[in-house]
Parts: structure tokens; sequence; C-alpha cells
């Protein structure tokens, strides 16, 4: 046997093997990068409806420029404690084949401005 016959169709069977891991980990880092893109938007209307609700803003002004931000899927809560108001919004992440699995959300805090 000349060398390298026992070793023929090796590498095919390699990338074979191989091939789903990489694709695998590829999704997988993809997922995690949307994720971050969806709970930064999330984070940023937060802020963005704390900042509008801080200086009198009604409520429903908030929840509008905050969905303007994450996207009108979004969902969006207002609470107000002495002084202080908090808005929470949350967003989902679709997963192909699975639907909403994935949901993130942003906080933010501001005192209110008398």
């Amino acid at each position: 046997m000349r060398r390298g016959q026992a070793d023929r169709g090796s590498v095919t069977a390699e990338l074979a093997v191989g091939l789903p891991a990489v694709v695998l980990l590829l999704l997988v880092v993809l997922g995690a990068g949307a994720a971050g893109v969806v709970q930064q938007r999330c984070a940023e209307a937060a802020r963005t409806g704390a900042r509008l609700a801080a200086l009198g803003e009604d409520d429903g002004a908030v929840v509008d420029a905050s969905r303007r931000v994450a996207g009108d899927a979004a969902s969006v809560t207002v609470t107000h404690d002495e002084g202080w108001v908090t808005v929470v919004v949350a967003g989902s992440l679709p997963v192909a084949g699975i639907g909403q699995a994935v949901t993130v959300s942003g906080r933010a805090t501001a005192w209110v401005e008398p």
C-alpha cells in the first residue's frame, strides 16, 4: 500500500463532522450579538422615556417616545414613586423556528423636576 492511501477521504470526513459545529457556533455568536443590539435599544428607550418623564411629560408621551426608539413591539411601563420615575422597556428577539424566545429589557430612573 502506498503512503497516504489509508488516509484517503479523512479530510472529507473531518469536514463533515466539524462543519456543523462551526455553523452552530456562528449562529450562537450572531444570536448573542442580536440580543445585545436589542438590549441596547431597550436601554436607550428607557433613558429617553425617563428624561421626558423627569421633565413633566405625561405617561402617554413617555410611552410613545420610548416605543419610537425601541420599536413598536416594545413593552413600556412607567411607574412613579415619591418624586422618582422609572421607565422599563422590554423587547423580544425572534428566534427562527422557536418564535419570541429571548426577552431583554432596559430600565432607567430619574428624579422628576419640580
